[in-house]
């Protein structure tokens, strides 16, 4: 069905996912003579509405702080290209490490993961809010575009590594046990083999959230003046690498030190996963896909003196940015904007808009009511709940929709 071009089978390892071998999609489709299913699987989800929507969607700024700051959209195109250059360099599947790395935020709030406090808060009567489960879902039913099917009819290996990626689930196979329950209502949910590693293009597109989420939060937070270039002098990796790049250029200006820096960061960790990684592949010599999955540990990892300056990195962005006080001020403004809408649209379903009110009058049981709520809101850009929350709660707001 497919040609037999290097976009399709390439120079993989035989270990790799290969878009030849798929296990396929839950509903049939004819293949594509252009691209592999993997392509197919990357091109529905970045023309998919929730991946639109990343763009208003920020994780520590709320969106009007700055055009400077980045949003679940920029971040995850920059973990694509993370992804998809280790994949290029190790001979994985290239398409789909970024189809995962573009899939990974699809299931976020608005406000970031404040957000995503305040809303499985609410959840909590009702079984919670998991980013995860919430990608799933989208991709799986909430997208409503094509003819024949809900959702995006991804491949199997594209499902497996949007829920796994972090890695394995439970300890032991059809044990469902603290798996969010967007996850255990998913009717094929046995299938995605929940207690293996995921595959190997899943933890890189894992790691490169990773490698860019550190970095570039360093880049944020000194934009945003939340600390500044002295206080980072004492970490590892961040430190060393400001001094490198000071002693080469001594009278680089403020943007192009802070640039030029995170980008030597990001390749620090790159060549230290890229070695960790080697040494794995030669301790457990995979031969197979099934094999990297049956392993007892992922493949793909970060060397131990780079975990420990990531740990520590962690510890200072959690002090000093995640809690800063214009930080809380606007986590906490956002975590009383979602609860309150939360409310609002549970208790007064009238409010909702026609297509949502008419599903939520459809909708049997409080239950499944309460997670349509969720559903509502968790697909709302920052701007957009901002907007909702002014028209319901300020009686001075002009009603767009009676003008």
């Amino acid at each position: 069905m497919y040609p037999e071009g290097p976009n399709f089978r390439g120079e993989r390892v035989s270990w790799s996912s290969n878009p030849l071998d798929s296990r396929g999609r839950i509903f049939e489709e004819g293949g594509s003579p252009t691209r592999s299913p993997f392509q197919r699987d990357r091109d529905r989800i970045i023309h998919s509405g929730a991946f639109r929507r990343l763009k208003h969607k920020t994780q520590v700024f709320v969106y009007h702080e700055g055009d400077h700051f980045r949003t679940r959209l920029t971040h995850s195109l920059e973990v694509a290209q993370i992804a998809r250059s280790l994949s290029r360099f190790l001979r994985l599947d290239e398409d789909l490490a970024e189809a995962l790395a573009l899939a990974h935020d699809l299931g976020h709030t608005p406000f970031g993961h404040a957000g995503e406090d305040a809303l499985s808060e609410v959840m909590a009567p009702w079984g919670g809010f998991d980013h995860n489960g919430q990608a799933l879902r989208i991709v799986t039913r909430l997208e409503a575009r094509y003819a024949e099917f809900d959702g995006l009819n991804l491949t199997w290996e594209c499902l497996e590594g949007l829920v796994k990626h972090n890695g394995p689930l439970v300890a032991k196979e059809g044990d469902l046990t603290g798996v969010p329950w967007a996850i255990c209502e998913y009717e094929h949910v046995d299938g995605l083999e929940l207690h293996t590693q995921p595959g190997v293009e899943a933890q890189v597109a894992a790691l490169s959230d990773d490698i860019a989420y550190n970095t570039h939060d360093i880049d944020d937070g000194l934009r945003a003046g939340l600390f500044t270039v002295d206080d980072l002098a004492e970490l590892p990796l961040v430190g060393p690498v400001i001094r490198e790049v000071w002693d080469k250029y001594p009278d680089l200006e403020r943007s192009r030190l802070i640039h030029e820096s995170t980008r030597r960061m990001i390749d620090r960790m790159v060549q230290s996963l890229i070695g960790e990684t080697r040494a794995r592949l030669d301790r457990y010599k995979p031969e197979t896909p099934a094999d990297i999955r049956s392993l007892p540990e992922p493949v793909v990892a970060l060397s131990d003196d780079m975990l420990t300056a990531n740990k520590t990195l962690k510890s200072f962005l959690f002090d000093r940015m995640y809690r800063h006080y214009r930080v809380n001020r606007m986590t906490s403004q956002a975590r009383r904007v979602v609860k309150e809408l939360f409310s609002v649209f549970l208790e007064e379903p009238e409010c909702l808009p026609t297509r949502w009110r008419e599903a939520f009058a459809a909708t049997d049981g409080a239950t499944a009511r309460a997670r349509l709520v969720s559903d509502y809101i968790a697909g709302m850009t920052d701007r957009f709940a901002l907007d909702e929350h002014q028209r319901l709660f300020s009686p001075y707001e002009k009603n767009e929709y009676l003008q």
